[in-house]
């Protein structure tokens, strides 16, 4: 089962497709509201698999920092729906066509607060037999990791982090002694973007030139630094994350790349050592960047190959136990 990028193009995930044109030939239904949350508008979407393909579990989608779920978020969960689950994502507030300063984050736990309210509301509205999963990548794995500690509603049956903010690395960090005065700069001026990275997020997350152009194509994304709050609260995440890895007891599917410059691989290595999950795999790939939907198409396959066995094999073990 081919990844959908494959069809896609540096302007267009969709290719040369009209959106419809897209989800009939992959023979999903997609769907997208708003729903209100603190007087924020936030945007929703959610995919299904449509005859004869059987639905045999649900995904909650978590995308990253500056990400979205209308761009290559989106292009995951059709493959994840065409492989027979009903997928959900939200736009978090600054993110896609939800409400909120852009890319302003200054405290997650509003942003938590959203996901599972949201994620619950959708599970409710399946089969309550169906098996649950999380789907995150980046700062959406630290948001996920974050969701399943809360423990609100029915326990996930499962946890992919692709690619997870447990730590930012060293290598995209901004070089002393900015990141020491950065509490000050986020309580003075918390919305200035102010803070310099060692790259924009596109040159070194996504290997394959012309889907780093495709991740800038998007209207609704800026390359413009991060505010000063939001770099303070993605610091605090990381060291909160990494305090409770212990408690972390769900099924966990950790994939990474091995190359990665924004989020560092030894974090989501000490998480897999850590873990309390009796169920836990990691799956390091050489070579590979921050994006691995960024990847050669071999690679792609490989990594979401990986991912699709991983959550086809739990969720016919929870049915089994049904």
């Amino acid at each position: 089962m081919v990844h959908p990028i494959a069809e896609a193009n540096e302007t267009s995930p969709f290719g040369s497709l009209t959106p419809d044109q897209f989800y009939t030939h992959h023979n999903i239904s997609h769907s997208n509201y708003i729903t209100n949350s603190r007087g924020l508008k936030l945007f929703t979407q959610s995919w299904s698999p449509l005859p004869p393909t059987k639905l045999t579990g649900l995904i909650c989608a978590v995308h990253g920092y500056t990400g979205e779920s209308s761009w290559f978020v989106q292009l995951t969960c059709v493959h994840l729906a065409k492989a027979g689950f009903a997928v959900c994502a939200i736009d978090h507030q600054g993110h896609g066509f939800s409400d909120g300063l852009q890319y302003h984050i200054p405290d997650i736990n509003p942003v938590v607060d959203d996901c599972i309210s949201y994620f619950n509301s959708f599970r409710e509205s399946h089969a309550h037999s169906l098996p649950s999963f999380l789907y995150s990548e980046s700062l959406g794995g630290a948001i996920a990791l974050l969701i399943t500690l809360r423990r609100a509603g029915k326990p996930y049956d499962g946890l992919i982090l692709n690619g997870a903010m447990c730590g930012i690395s060293d290598k995209y960090k901004p070089p002393w002694p900015l990141e020491h005065f950065l509490s000050l700069a986020a309580t003075l001026i918390p919305t200035w973007r102010v803070v310099p990275t060692r790259g924009s997020i596109p040159d070194v997350s996504f290997k394959v030139e012309w889907k780093r152009k495709l991740a800038t194509a998007s209207p609704r994304r800026t390359e413009a630094r991060p505010r000063a709050s939001t770099a303070r609260e993605l610091l605090r995440i990381c060291r909160e994350v990494q305090s409770r890895f212990t408690e972390v007891d769900v099924p966990l599917l950790i994939i990474h790349g091995g190359d990665d410059r924004v989020c560092d691989p030894a974090c989501v290595e000490d998480l897999y050592a850590r873990a309390a999950s009796n169920d836990k795999t990691l799956k390091m790939y050489p070579g590979m960047w921050h994006q691995l939907i960024g990847e050669e198409d071999d690679d792609v396959e490989t990594v979401f190959g990986d991912v699709v066995e991983w959550l086809k094999a739990r969720a016919r073990s929870d049915g089994d136990d049904e």
